[in-house]
């Protein structure tokens, strides 16, 4: 029965101060993720331990096109430890401020709501770690500054207990 306890309660500590969408709402400029995220950009972030500690840093490229209701976005990471991947993001807008998404290290579908200047996106990854890979669930809050400039912020878990968090600032690069 204890172990049955110990999950409700860090369910229930992980449930409790979770900021809402709703909070955002009237909030401007309003995030349009088929606006912002087109053509070129330009990403820095890091990646912190679940206490805070900064474990990476990181630089992401990206291109972006959105035909319609669909889009896709190229990201081209290199670390500071020197490693480099992509991801292609092939993303829909199923709804006025809904999205969905998938990528190649994404298991089955991201899904995403925008309102106001915010967004909340959340999806489960794989994610390599000194040869074992793990999945890991992200909980995305991505913050509009300006026409130019998101910030987002990443809480990573895995059973519901935080084992990271990724910090980034993507900003639109002029051709």
């Amino acid at each position: 029965m204890k172990p049955l306890l110990m999950a409700l309660f860090i369910f229930t500590l992980s449930a409790c101060g979770s900021a809402s969408l709703d909070e955002h709402k009237g909030t401007v400029p309003e995030l349009k993720l088929e606006e912002f995220f087109q053509g070129k950009l330009k990403a820095y972030g890091m990646v912190l331990s679940r206490s805070g500690d900064l474990q990476r840093r990181f630089e992401v490229d990206l291109q972006a096109d959105w035909q319609g209701d669909k889009g896709e976005i190229k990201e081209w990471f290199v670390f500071d430890d020197g490693e480099k991947s992509t991801r292609i993001w092939q993303l829909e807008k199923v709804a006025d401020n809904q999205y969905q998404g998938q990528a190649g290290d994404v298991i089955g579908i991201a899904t995403g709501r925008t309102q106001g200047s915010a967004l909340y996106w959340e999806y489960v990854m794989t994610i390599p770690v000194d040869g074992e890979t793990y999945e890991i669930s992200l909980d995305d809050w991505m913050f509009l500054l300006d026409d130019r400039r998101l910030f987002n912020k990443t809480e990573m878990s895995k059973w519901g207990v935080k084992v990271g968090e990724i910090i980034l600032y993507i900003e639109k690069i002029s051709d």
